[in-house]
């Protein structure tokens, strides 16, 4: 077995083991309240100690919004992947379909988890700082794939803000509505109540090339 396959192995083993403290983690949160629960607690209910704990998560914020850690990333890459003839807004638009699918594979658990951020003010002021990291993110990629300039970096991180105040929005109302409201529905309808990006149809960028 070679080094890389050592080092994957070992990703592998800490992530699998990181996701089923979170799930603990979750299930003792719901069950007595987030200001209820310390570390300890959590490290008991897991059968690990404290320390150990600590290794995998900095803090229990972080045995919460773990599961979100790799949306920026996801729907920045996914941008990067939409058609190049696609006007900003539309590719953001699908490209969100990244952090939908969350709450599509599992309404009941997300609807919790939603909820229980929403509902905990320490639990949401670090879910919105997490938020903050995706922007630059988005930002860039909007401008990798316009190629030469066609908006400010400026203008493409006010895109990229309100596209994820679209998506807080949308989730906002699914959570109101106990996940009865499509929430598919809802984010196309937040994105329908602006129009950034889509009275100018963009260029194919091999057309763009050859002016």
């Amino acid at each position: 077995m070679n080094g890389t396959a050592r080092t994957s192995t070992r990703d592998i083993a800490r992530a699998a083991i990181r996701a089923e403290l979170a799930e603990v983690a979750f299930e003792l949160f719901r069950r007595e309240g987030f200001e209820n629960v310390t570390v300890n607690d959590l490290a008991a209910a897991a059968g690990v100690s404290r320390s150990t704990f600590m290794r995998y998560f900095a803090s229990k914020e972080e045995a919460v919004l773990s599961a979100f850690d790799a949306h920026g990333e996801q729907v920045a890459s996914a941008l990067r992947a939409r058609p190049a003839d696609e006007d900003d807004w539309t590719a953001l638009r699908r490209a969100l379909d990244v952090v939908i699918e969350y709450y599509r594979q599992d309404p009941a658990n997300a609807l919790a988890m939603t909820r229980l951020v929403q509902d905990t003010p320490a639990l949401c002021a670090r879910q919105l700082e997490k938020q903050n990291s995706w922007r630059p993110l988005l930002t860039q990629a909007l401008a990798e794939r316009t190629g030469p300039p066609q908006a400010t970096m400026l203008a493409l991180a006010v895109r990229a803000a309100a596209a994820l105040d679209c998506l807080n929005i949308a989730l906002d109302h699914w959570t109101g509505s106990d996940g009865d409201l499509d929430l598919i529905a809802l984010l196309d309808e937040a994105f329908a109540a602006l129009t950034l990006g889509r009275d100018v149809p963009r260029q194919p960028r091999t057309a763009r090339r050859g002016k």
